[in-house]
């Protein structure tokens, strides 16, 4: 058996998956090994698995052992492997050190590199994989490079002829599950003569 993956925010008594023994005489369902922590009961007549405790994403996956048994001779029995995976959810958002930065570029530079920036994300494996973009390139004069938040000018600037100040909105997205989360970076680059 190797049900649906639990998320690990199932509550205490979650459904996980029932359990049947083809035999003629009633059986009676029970969990022989592989589950030191408790982590589930099984009803001894229905063979309804359940949590009854508060899942911790790091003690799984779990393989355990459920044995049927013969209700008038314990002495005749058969065991199946149960493998249950969780789910680990995607509690953080990236967040970047500060929400606002200050830039200086001068003007009549080639495209050229600002700043890198850099988010944290508390989560593990793709829920805290993060990759970076801009909500508002002004023109397509700001880019950014998604895999390492490297901000940069497409362009040179003429500081006598447009803007002396942009605010370039900067997010860093994880890749969770089951939703993706952001955090934002507002970074203020000056023009300078």
């Amino acid at each position: 058996y190797h049900p649906a993956p639990l998320s690990e925010k199932a509550p205490t008594d979650t459904f996980v998956v029932q359990i049947s023994a083809l035999y003629q005489l009633p059986v009676s369902y029970s969990i022989a090994s592989g589950d030191e922590k408790g982590y589930f009961i099984i009803h001894s007549s229905s063979g309804i698995i359940r949590t009854s405790k508060i899942l911790e994403v790091e003690d799984f996956p779990v393989n355990f052992k459920v044995r049927a048994t013969d209700s008038s001779n314990p002495t005749i029995f058969n065991e199946v492997e149960v493998k249950v995976e969780v789910m680990d959810e995607n509690n953080f958002p990236p967040v970047f050190p500060s929400p606002l930065l200050e830039e200086r570029l001068a003007e009549h530079l080639p495209a050229t590199q600002i700043v890198q920036l850099k988010a944290q994300d508390d989560d593990t494996g793709r829920n805290g994989f993060l990759t970076y973009g801009i909500l508002n390139g002004h023109g397509l004069k700001f880019g950014i490079d998604k895999t390492t938040g490297i901000l940069y000018s497409t362009a040179p600037f003429d500081y006598e002829e447009e803007p002396t100040e942009y605010q370039v909105v900067v997010y860093a997205e994880d890749d969770g599950i089951p939703e993706k989360k952001r955090g934002y970076c507002t970074v203020v680059i000056k023009i300078t003569d």
